[in-house]
């Protein structure tokens, strides 16, 4: 079963922790990475070409202008669905919040249940890794009861950057733009519904609860983000016919 996970990147050049991806890589023959370059305004597409160099299972893609972490992840999906041999695609955060073992768990949790999408469950609790800002926490906690209300399904986090998809699924769910920019995870969800029917997402998506997973600084969310979160949940309704 050979697996392919998707990398955005915006301006990672200095910061990318490529040793981490080739240590993982070394012990997983069936995956693959293929990072995505956003448009970045600094050397991150010339550090990406010659990283791919240094390992066949090393894939990049550049999209030009900058579009946006939706966009990004959306032209790498299709990309790998066409380009890159895979039973599975999903998509990883650049700055490793959710480290690279967790994919091994993604595999384990979406092959036992026969899931069709396996999301990330960024949820504290003990004897788990699981470090958030506080702030952040309940902004989150906020916005996720009002996705799930929306899209009337018992998702507990819709935004955790960590999701593992069934290939064949790839075409249907990053086909179309999105109409967001920022909440293109619950962009998904809804179109996962309008595709397979609510039932359906209720059975064959599951929320894997992170082991560990930490509040990275540099993130390109900002605070004010947050208050154009009614806006665009309002959009998705709309599109959707939720």
């Amino acid at each position: 079963m050979q697996t392919t996970i998707i990398i955005p990147c915006y301006n990672e050049a200095n910061r990318l922790n490529k040793e981490a991806f080739l240590q993982f890589l070394g012990n997983h023959e069936d995956v693959s990475f293929l990072f995505v370059n956003d448009g970045s305004k600094d050397n991150t597409l010339e550090m990406l070409a010659a990283f791919a160099n240094e390992h066949q299972r090393i894939h990049y893609l550049d999209v030009q202008p900058n579009g946006g972490k939706a966009e990004a992840v959306r032209r790498g999906m299709l990309h790998a669905a066409e380009h890159i041999p895979s039973d599975y695609i999903g998509f990883w955060d650049a700055d490793l919040a959710t480290p690279l073992w967790e994919i091994d768990n993604f595999l384990t949790q979406i092959q036992r249940g026969d899931f069709e999408m396996v999301t990330g469950l960024r949820l504290m609790r003990l004897g788990a890794g699981v470090k958030r800002k506080q702030l952040r926490h309940y902004l989150g906690r906020c916005f996720a009861t009002t996705a799930s209300i929306l899209l009337k399904l018992p998702v507990y986090d819709t935004q955790c950057g960590a999701k593992l998809y069934k290939t064949s699924i790839v075409p249907t769910l990053f086909s179309d733009s999105f109409v967001t920019r920022w909440l293109f995870d619950v962009e998904l969800l809804a179109r996962f519904i309008n595709a397979y029917g609510r039932d359906k997402a209720i059975q064959n998506v599951y929320e894997y609860p992170l082991l560990e997973w930490v509040d990275v600084g540099g993130s390109q969310l900002k605070f004010k983000d947050f208050f154009k979160a009614p806006y665009e949940l309002w959009q998705i309704k709309r599109r959707y016919k939720l």
